[in-house]
């Protein structure tokens, strides 16, 4: 029985129709829900957090940098996933997936370089440097932006698709290259700033903060997928008979 409740669910997943009705009330909860821990964290860590021993009020630019280096790992994290699911299953929803993170995955991980510059030129002495994690960094930003740019050339959707799929799979084996560069290489980086299994190194006045704009970061993204992810959907699906009732009744509302 519940491997057969997991089946339809599966093919559900797969249906756009489906799905869109599913996220409809979601949208709303993850936009509040950005907003609010947004706010709360920058002003807590901005306003209400000590300022670091060594680094004074350098180190906040960490409140932006760290939240937005995990972020743009865990949506191509998402992309490869999607990838795989998409050249298994033939699902159209992989496809969406992909389209709708690539926008926000390029921005997050251009938003993570520039940062960390900003937070290295005080704490290093130097806008760059060519370590193990920037270089990988920079690795997966050019990894967003070939696909991107593949998306764009290639006017076929299903090899579109396909090759976009296969892409962002390929590329995953990059992200446990940026988690361990700072244990395989000798770099400026230093290691995470919190995990699920250790004890976080810096004080709670610190870490608090910093994990509620993680949370508001990851927040916000839903936000924006699912958002682009509901525009596309309506997009390919336009002639059907579900979407002409929706705009209908959205025209009636």
């Amino acid at each position: 029985m519940v491997s057969e409740a997991l089946k339809r669910l599966w093919h559900k997943l797969g249906s756009p129709r489906w799905f869109f009705a599913l996220t409809t009330p979601w949208v709303t909860g993850l936009g509040c829900a950005a907003l609010i821990l947004l706010l709360w964290g920058t002003v807590w860590g901005l306003a209400f957090a000590p300022a670091d021993y060594q680094q004074g009020n350098s180190f906040r630019i960490m409140y932006v940098h760290v939240p937005a280096a995990m972020l743009a790992q865990s949506l191509y994290i998402g992309m490869g996933v999607a990838g795989f699911v998409g050249l298994v299953w033939r699902m159209k929803l992989a496809d969406v997936a992909i389209s709708a993170s690539l926008p926000l995955g390029m921005l997050v991980t251009a938003l993570a370089l520039f940062s960390g510059s900003v937070w290295g030129a005080p704490t290093w002495g130097s806008w760059w440097e060519w370590d193990g994690r920037t270089v990988s960094t920079l690795v997966l930003f050019f990894l967003y932006v070939g696909i991107f740019a593949l998306r764009e050339a290639i006017l076929d959707s299903t090899l579109r698709a396909r090759a976009s799929a296969l892409i962002a799979m390929v590329g995953t084996i990059n992200i446990p290259i940026i988690k361990y560069s700072v244990e395989w290489w000798n770099t400026l980086h230093q290691p995470a700033s919190f995990s699920l299994t250790e004890k976080p190194a810096m004080p709670s006045e610190m870490w608090l903060p910093l994990l509620v704009m993680a949370l508001g970061f990851y927040c916000f993204a839903a936000f924006v997928v699912l958002l682009r992810m509901r525009a596309e959907i309506l997009q390919r699906e336009m002639h059907a008979r579900w979407v002409m009732q929706w705009i209908t009744e959205r025209r009636v509302a």
